[in-house]
């Protein structure tokens, strides 16, 4: 195996018992943190209307984040442009890296204001899937549907709220390329009236595609030559698909002669097996919450998790991520983040760890790098 970087995904949670000011400056300790143990990027995701989750905006965190560090790479994972605009989003980027030329990426995902509909239809997957395992053991379980959650009212709200009235969202396609144009100097409108952005026309950024499936996000990655991040943590069942479509769309580009994947996984380490397994009881009330529509709620210690109420229905609604999250001591979960890399040929794995206790939760990704140093890797990016 070649060196494999390691990467943070961080949504800002609130645990029980604190507050969105607490989270924050949490996660601005956690950046500093990653920095010093040698992590190659942090990213922040950006979710709305989440009583658990203080990540809202990405570019804010980003800016505030950015001044507390100096050396990691740091970026969004992902801006939803389903309700913002090409302009809007380089213009923000722009001003980050005028500040701090070089060290942005630019993520960018379909959702946030944008109703389901059509996608293009995936490649067929070619890898097989036997028993519920990948050929070297990974665990790719059944399908979610996310179609409740997408129908839900708070989704329809969370639409409402986002957009202006009337407003509709462009074209996932045309706004990637759109943004493409605006960072490269080249956008010209239909009229041929060309636009300058500044700051962020020329802006030194890192642009990424976020998907969960081989469709639309990946089409659009392979086919701009851009880098791909695979969400093995939000969608198990689809993580071969979406690596596999990316790579079948590539096209070499001015950014990359050949494919470059990214692979989430949601990890919680420890010293032992018993106590990560104790850390990670909050995950499943958590991961419901947010399946039901509810909105995430704020992160309970293993004592709140045990004391709800829990039914066999909850249990299948949350059992492929409850199968697939890695945890266990350093040892055990780096076996797992291994296979997860073979499985899907990743040239990054990032990492995404929640516990109730901060200092847990730093622990973790502590000892996750000292395990990936000692089997040969660098968490950072080989140069």
């Amino acid at each position: 195996m070649s060196d494999i970087a390691l990467g943070v995904l961080d949504l800002v949670p609130i645990p029980s018992g604190s507050t969105a000011a607490d989270a924050l400056r949490n996660s601005i300790d956690l950046a500093q943190q990653a920095e010093r143990l040698g992590y190659a990027r942090y990213w922040f995701a950006e979710h709305h209307l989440n009583p658990g989750v203080a990540g809202t905006s990405p570019a804010v965190v980003l800016a505030l984040t950015a001044s507390a560090t100096s050396t990691i790479r740091l970026g969004s994972g992902a801006v939803q442009l389903g309700h913002r605009t090409a302009l809007s989003t380089v213009e923000e980027f722009g001003l980050l890296d005028a500040l701090h030329p070089g060290r942005f990426d630019l993520g960018l995902g379909r959702s946030g204001g944008r109703p389901p509909g059509q996608s293009d239809a995936p490649p067929p997957t070619t890898t097989p899937v036997v028993d519920g395992r990948a050929p070297n053991g990974l665990l790719i379980p059944p399908p979610f549907s996310f179609a409740q959650l997408l129908g839900s009212p708070r989704i329809a709200l969370q639409r409402r709220l986002l957009l202006l009235p009337g407003a509709e969202s462009q074209d996932y396609t045309e706004q990637i390329d759109d943004i493409l144009a605006l960072l490269a100097g080249t956008y010209r409108s239909p009229e041929g009236v060309e636009a300058h952005v500044v700051p962020g026309e020329g802006a030194d950024l890192e642009v990424w595609i976020l998907g969960s499936s081989g469709g639309q996000s990946a089409s659009v990655a392979g086919r701009n030559g851009l880098r791909f991040a695979a969400n093995y943590h939000v969608s198990p069942a689809t993580v071969l698909e979406a690596v596999e479509g990316y790579r079948a769309y590539f096209q070499p580009s001015d950014v990359l002669d050949k494919p470059y994947v990214s692979v989430s996984a949601d990890v919680v380490v420890a010293d032992d097996d018993a106590t990560a397994r104790e850390l990670a009881t909050g995950y499943g009330p958590w991961v419901r919450s947010i399946r039901t529509a509810e909105g995430a709620i704020e992160f309970p210690t293993p004592q709140e998790a045990r004391a709800r109420a829990w039914t066999d229905a909850d249990q299948a609604l949350v059992q492929d991520r409850l199968d697939t999250q890695f945890v266990g001591s350093p040892g055990r979960v780096a076996d797992q983040l291994e296979q997860l890399q073979e499985a899907t040929g990743a040239d990054e794995l990032l990492i995404t760890t929640i516990t109730h206790d901060h200092k847990d939760r730093v622990r973790s990704y502590e000892l996750l790098a000292e395990e990936w140093r000692r089997r040969g890797h660098s968490p950072q990016t080989p140069s």
